[in-house]
């Protein structure tokens, strides 16, 4: 049978916002270049492939490519695929699930909002506040000096700056040669500020800027997501030590998108989970 996929638009509150992703099925036996061929077709940040539609060592294995190649965890792409194995594999009701990824085994329940338990976050290196301002076309004093801007993984690293205002977030503009200077190559950016966007959901707003998804800026992005949630606790943004928030993402290129963020100290660890809701969009076959 010719793979068969499903279009979701996730960490969507209505269809054709949130993030786009394409969910491959019956490519188990194809290799990685045609997966990487498949995912350039489809044209989305990521795209992802259920390699075995029954558990195994307690998950369901799935690998997740994005236009620049493989990744070990993805957000959006965990909790489409999530929805897509419930809907479309199973196809009954079950209050969540694991997915087996090259970052390791990521829980899914099910509600009115998906959520995943990502994997507790590490704190890397501190960048210096005036070239990350430089890459983003701001001025140093648009950053939140209070806080630092720092780098965070619960899977796939980012790097979180803060910002002072939701004006400063609009004016953001990626200069790609500072941005490389300042951080590397394939290292993701995520901005945030304590606002929402006029009439918006959300209790702050975020932006994802990166250059090896194939894509400027990412609509939604559910690893940096988590990334913040780490940060927030681990810096008392808020004051506090857990958080439940939700960050608006993708208003200023027209994909609006809902994240809802948990976390809170655990012991010696913090605990991340993101939500999100999930629109099926469309169905095809691969001939």
């Amino acid at each position: 049978m010719n793979p068969t996929f499903t279009i979701v638009d996730v960490f969507a509150e209505e269809k054709y916002a949130g993030n786009p992703l394409a969910v491959v099925r019956g490519a188990a036996d194809l290799p990685d270049e045609v997966l990487q061929k498949i995912t350039w077709e489809m044209n989305y940040s990521e795209t992802a492939f259920i390699l075995s539609e029954e558990e195994r060592d307690g998950g369901y294995d799935v690998r997740i490519f994005t236009l620049g190649g493989e990744v070990p965890f993805a957000g959006h792409p965990t909790l489409g695929t999530a929805d897509v194995i419930r809907n479309e594999v199973l196809a009954e009701p079950i209050d969540g699930l694991v997915l087996n990824l090259k970052a390791g085994k990521i829980p899914v329940t099910f509600g009115e909002v998906l959520w995943m338990r990502q994997l507790p976050p590490t704190f890397g290196r501190r960048s210096d506040p005036a070239r990350i301002a430089r890459a983003l076309n701001l001025q140093e004093d648009d950053l939140d000096g209070r806080h630092p801007v720092q780098e965070v993984s619960t899977g796939l690293p980012a790097i979180i700056v803060p910002l002072k205002n939701l004006d400063a977030l609009k004016r953001c503009r990626m200069n790609l040669e500072l941005y490389r200077e300042a951080t590397g190559a394939g290292k993701n950016l995520y901005a945030f500020c304590p606002e929402p966007h006029e009439g918006g959901p959300g209790d702050v707003s975020a932006r994802m800027f990166t250059d090896d998804l194939g894509i400027p800026e990412d609509p939604a992005t559910g690893s940096a997501a988590g990334c913040l949630a780490g940060y927030l606790v681990e810096h008392r943004y808020f004051g506090t030590d857990s958080v439940e928030v939700r960050v608006e993402q993708g208003y200023e290129i027209h994909r609006p998108s809902l994240l809802y963020l948990q976390a809170g100290s655990e012991g010696e660890e913090i605990r991340v989970s993101v939500g999100g809701k999930v629109q099926l969009v469309a169905r095809g076959e691969l001939v």
